[in-house]
């Protein structure tokens, strides 16, 4: 039993950094000079994710790409429009090249999803709204919607 711990690799992951690569906050209810009284909010957020290996040895970069749309569930007015695109580059290594992908498009956007949520919060607070917290994200169903979607377009 030892031995086979010990012929396992060892798995090690390092955020190097971190950053916003994209931001924007559109404020539609205040650019139509409308007021909030009667507002009843319907958020959608649609989130995307993006991998890629970069130059150096064991690094790849992964990004989230979230955009959050809020609109007036009494008349569908636009209230606000939320798009940010938060990058992490990883060092990793251990992880055996056919579970790369999936451990990049999962474990990597959980490490990352803290830093977004509280971007999102402030954003949306410093925008002139009640500050958004986002529920937490299912990077798994996340994975397995896109295989299914990829197996389905294949069939196709």
């Amino acid at each position: 039993m030892a031995e086979e711990a010990e012929a396992a690799p060892q798995v090690r992951m390092n955020v190097v950094a971190q950053y916003i690569r994209d931001l924007s906050f559109e404020n539609a209810l205040a650019q139509k000079g409308l007021a909030s009284g009667d507002v009843q909010p319907d958020i959608q957020v649609q989130v995307a994710l993006d991998a890629s290996k970069r130059a150096q040895d064991h690094q790849f970069e992964v990004v989230q790409k979230y955009k959050i749309t809020a609109k007036n569930k009494v008349n569908g007015d636009t209230l606000f429009l939320m798009e940010v695109d938060y990058g992490g580059v990883f060092h990793v290594e251990g992880v055996p090249e056919d579970q790369m992908h999936p451990f990049l498009l999962i474990e990597c956007p959980r490490m990352l999803f803290p830093f977004v949520r509280r971007i999102v919060s402030d954003m949306t607070r410093d925008g002139g709204f009640p500050p958004l917290n986002l529920d937490p994200v299912d990077f798994l169903g996340l994975y397995r919607q896109e295989l299914a979607r990829r197996a389905q377009a294949g069939n196709a």
